[in-house]
């Protein structure tokens, strides 16, 4: 947090350091935004253990942010964490359908915006995300936390931002705990959002 503080860490950084706080070896673990698979290698560290019950459920809607997310594994990860990994080519929206209805999540985590490196037009719009969080809301264990990082700099990315804002305002008081970290003085700087149900 104190680095994130002081400029030397990313929102990202920051996200990991409360999931280790939250995940335990063994967990279901959602990344309803692989990306370039960086959140995905951090889950799986989280929950692999000799049990092999942990799972991480890996969605993205680009075909290269997929093959990216299992290339980075491949090369990270042994041949048996590698396959407590599920990665799904399907919205964030989608995700009740792919997550067994018995696995309560302990941590669903969206990295929003455009893939990095990618087509920039291609990115998480504010309907579908809503739904998606709607989807986490209800696959979430207690004690579970939804972590979003939410990027203002690009088209449609500050009202993405106010629909997660809206969002979490509303989690009734006694069942969530909602925050956020944002740099006041650095209006385009990712925000990361975290919602934790009691």
């Amino acid at each position: 947090m104190m680095g994130y503080m002081f400029g030397k860490k990313k929102a990202t950084e920051v996200a990991h350091s409360v999931w280790k706080n939250v995940v335990r070896k063994g967990d279901v673990v959602v990344d309803a935004t692989c990306g370039n698979g960086y959140d995905t290698l951090a889950l799986v560290r989280l929950i692999a253990d000799d049990s092999r019950r942990g799972r991480v459920y890996a969605m993205d809607l680009q075909k290269s942010a997929l093959e990216s997310t299992s290339s980075l594994l491949q090369q990270s990860v042994t041949a048996d964490e590698k396959e407590l990994v599920e990665l799904y080519a399907t919205c964030h929206s989608e995700m009740e359908e792919i997550i067994p209805n018995d696995a309560n999540a302990r941590l669903v985590a969206f990295n929003l915006g455009y893939l990095p490196g990618g087509d920039k037009r291609i990115k998480t719009e504010k309907e579908t995300t809503l739904l998606a969080l709607e989807a986490s809301k209800r696959i979430i264990a207690p004690g579970g936390l939804i972590s979003i990082i939410a990027y203002l700099g690009h088209s449609g990315g500050r009202e993405e931002f106010e629909k997660v804002e809206s969002f979490a305002a509303e989690l009734p008081l006694d069942q969530w705990f909602c925050s956020k970290l944002q740099n006041l003085n650095r209006p385009l700087a990712p925000v990361l959002i975290l919602l934790y149900k009691k």
